[in-house]
């Protein structure tokens, strides 16, 4: 055999080989695809035919690849891993992800930002989304949270204009610091969450490097019933870092993606990302103790009321398969809850338990929680039944209760949830009680060095500079005094506003 007959050989041999490795392209349905690369036409030269199905198909599926943007949180990136308690403590909860020490449940968690879109960049001054998903035996159990302990608002019905306000220019298509201080000129609320928002803390470093809060008060309740207030605080085991605005800018302009770089990068490498979780615990009884309202989304609890208890550890250790289906199809909600753990009476989440289903079922379909990065590990028992995607498998004819099947059990099981009881019956639409708007926002400027206070009044003023509206300017400004005198004379001084002009505007309105 010649040289030229033996490579063609070994070529064809190779060729073979590889062929038999690579599976058979097929459509949806399983069938082989011809020619992926050329359309079935009349001749070499004519028109498409539309009986190329495959075509059809491709092009259709396509069309459809995309489903609607989340409307906040809208850039992502997620990770698995699990949770490890530290400890029993059915003494306040029933929730079984508590119940004994070194029990462990498997998580998935997406880390966003809020007000940009699916593409915008992650070095933007923002909250950051933490939202944790607990695969517990009782169910699905979500913790729903940011990297801040508080929020701007805290009503619900206040948060489609928020949103507004802080999205883009209806006209002009951008952020317009116009329009969001003029939202804010009307919510002294705010002022506690603008002042944590302008310090370094409103870049973080990355997503490791943050902590994460659940912002609300909920309720553990225990096996006989009782009740205890917590509060949730995750606490990043890599330290926590943040980025000055000149060193963000810098970043944007290598890779606007860094945060999802860093985190698939780490797990990549082994190198898996840790937080501890802490609950601070207030009883019902205690809730009206303080000058503030416990359930205003806008106050923490200062540490001196409600000391955090450590309830274990969660490290992410797995990278989602795909990025669609398990980070842009993950949905998740303050009303995932399981037994031992219920909704407090905060106005804002409230409103959340209702908004984040709905805008799941508007998202992604009826059946989302069908989808495996959302179904439940422990067993569903649903008489809820078809829809788009339905893929539950029922097969009894008994899809209605009350009911007997055909053995003669009466399906009639309940779960009771635990009550409550309120002694003022009347409707009302009113602002809570206690607002004391200003008090713990000045106490966290005081709490800053003198670096951070810099940083804080010289962001602030950059963006504050550019609303041409100088009432809204002097209101925001004096919002801020009213916190602190020194942190309202700082940014007059950058605003060249005096302090007649800023007491003007409060006389005025």
């Amino acid at each position: 055999m010649n040289f030229k007959n033996l490579t063609i050989l070994i070529f064809s041999t190779f060729s073979l080989s590889v062929q038999a490795q690579q599976k058979m392209l097929t459509t949806n349905t399983g069938t082989p695809v011809g020619d992926n690369q050329d359309s079935k036409t009349v001749g070499p030269n004519g028109p498409v035919l539309l009986e190329d199905i495959h075509l059809v198909e491709k092009l259709a599926a396509f069309d459809r690849e995309r489903i609607p943007e989340r409307v906040v949180h809208a850039r992502g990136a997620g990770a698995y891993g699990e949770f490890v308690a530290s400890g029993d403590f059915s003494k306040f909860t029933s929730a079984s992800l508590f119940s004994e020490k070194g029990k462990t449940t498997q998580v998935f968690v997406r880390f966003s930002t809020v007000m940009g879109g699916a593409a915008s960049p992650e070095t933007l001054r923002d909250p950051r989304g933490f939202a944790v998903k607990f695969y517990t035996e009782q169910g699905n159990y979500d913790i729903v949270g940011i990297h801040f302990p508080i929020f701007f608002i805290r009503d619900a019905i206040k948060f489609p204009d928020f949103v507004h306000a802080l999205k883009v220019s209806p006209i002009y298509n951008k952020q317009d610091p116009n329009r969001i201080f003029n939202f804010f000129s009307h919510v002294p609320e705010a002022t506690h969450m603008l002042t944590r928002l302008y310090t370094d803390n409103g870049i973080p470093a990355n997503y490791r490097m943050m902590n994460g809060f659940g912002v609300h008060a909920f309720k553990w309740v225990n096996a006989n019933g009782e009740v205890t207030y917590v509060k949730y605080t995750w606490k990043s085991l890599q330290g926590e870092k943040n980025l000055t605005a000149d060193e963000a800018t810098a970043i944007q302009g290598k890779d606007f993606q860094h945060a999802t770089v860093d985190l698939n990068d780490n797990i990549k490498n082994q190198n898996y990302p840790s937080w501890e979780l802490y609950v601070q615990m207030l009883k019902p009884e205690d809730l009206d103790k303080f000058d503030f309202n416990p359930l205003d989304d806008t106050k923490i609890w200062p540490d001196a009321i409600a000391k955090p208890v450590l309830v274990g550890k969660m490290t992410l250790n797995r990278l989602p398969r795909n990025y669609f289906e398990d980070v842009e199809e993950s949905a998740f909600s303050p009303a995932d809850m399981v037994p031992g753990i219920a909704p407090s009476e905060d106005k804002m989440l409230q409103g959340r338990l209702f908004s984040y289903f709905d805008t799941q079922r508007y998202r992604i379909g009826p059946n989302f929680q069908q989808l495996p990065v959302n179904a439940a590990k422990s067993e569903v028992n649903s008489y809820n039944q078809n829809g788009p995607m339905s893929n539950r498998g029922q097969s009894s004819d008994i899809n209605f209760q009350p009911s007997t099947d055909p053995n003669g059990n009466v399906d009639n099981t309940k779960y009771n949830y635990p009550g409550a009881t309120y002694t003022n019956v009347s409707t009302i639409q009113h602002k809570i009680s206690k607002p004391n708007d200003f008090k713990q926002a000045g106490e966290f400027y005081r709490s800053l060095s003198e670096l951070d206070k810099s940083h804080l009044v010289n962001n602030l003023s950059n963006d504050l500079s550019q609303v041409s509206d100088k009432n809204v300017v002097k209101k925001m400004v004096g919002y801020f005094y009213m916190a602190d005198s020194d942190y309202g004379k700082r940014l007059a001084s950058k605003l060249n506003l005096t302090r007649e002009e800023v007491e003007s505007v409060f006389k005025t309105n």
